[in-house]
């Protein structure tokens, strides 16, 4: 979004500052600056991370170990407990079927952390 603002602002550069040096580097500052932003937001994200990974806190440093668990436990009792009960109901006779959990909302949320985690683990360096 911003990068469509900064053809126009260095046109307006062009007719407010005759110096060319002190066009170009204006013009250079502006367009590099949602980069610069994005990278301090980046920046500030992670020494929060790091200060929540800190914490002894269940409650702060405990969240994202707990999602985990909540997604496995779904994801186990969809692919694990549903069938298997499935199957022990059927092989004794007894009329009970088992609704698998709808994972539509968890999927993504599942999916996001496995790919942090992969990130995470290839940006290491090597041991």
């Amino acid at each position: 979004m911003l990068e469509l603002l900064v053809q126009p602002i260095a046109g307006l550069l062009d007719k407010f500052i005759p110096d060319a040096d002190e066009r170009n580097r204006l013009a250079h500052e502006i367009s590099t600056m949602a980069e610069r932003h994005a990278h301090e937001l980046a920046k500030a994200q992670i020494e929060v991370n790091k200060e929540e990974a800190k914490s002894s806190s269940m409650f702060v440093a405990g969240w994202r170990p707990a999602v985990g668990w909540i997604c496995a436990t779904g994801m186990g009792f969809n692919f694990i407990f549903v069938p298997l009960g499935s199957f022990v109901c059927a092989v004794s006779g007894v009329d009970i079927s088992f609704a698998p959990l709808d994972l539509s909302q968890m999927m993504p949320v599942l999916m996001g952390m496995l790919a942090q985690a992969i990130c995470a683990r290839l940006k290491r360096p090597k041991a």
